[in-house]
């Protein structure tokens, strides 16, 4: 649903959101997430982790050109 980009600038955000929240129990490292995300149709969705989980991201084509800046 989202390009690898869109995906790693979510993360990115998502990550800070949770570090500002200064919650005690959270790791000084990165925090380790998973958000589903559904789309409008049954078959759209999108799967994000923290990118400290993500080395090598499967490309999907058709969601990397939905993004506009590609």
């Amino acid at each position: 649903m989202f390009s690898v980009a869109q995906k790693r600038k979510i993360s990115s955000a998502i990550q800070a959101l949770l570090r500002e929240t200064g919650h005690p129990e959270l790791p000084n490292h990165e925090i380790t997430f998973t958000l589903y995300v559904k789309g409008a149709e049954s078959w759209s969705f999108a799967t994000i982790r923290n990118n400290g989980d993500v080395d090598q991201p499967t490309i999907n084509q058709w969601n990397e050109a939905q993004d506009a800046q590609n």
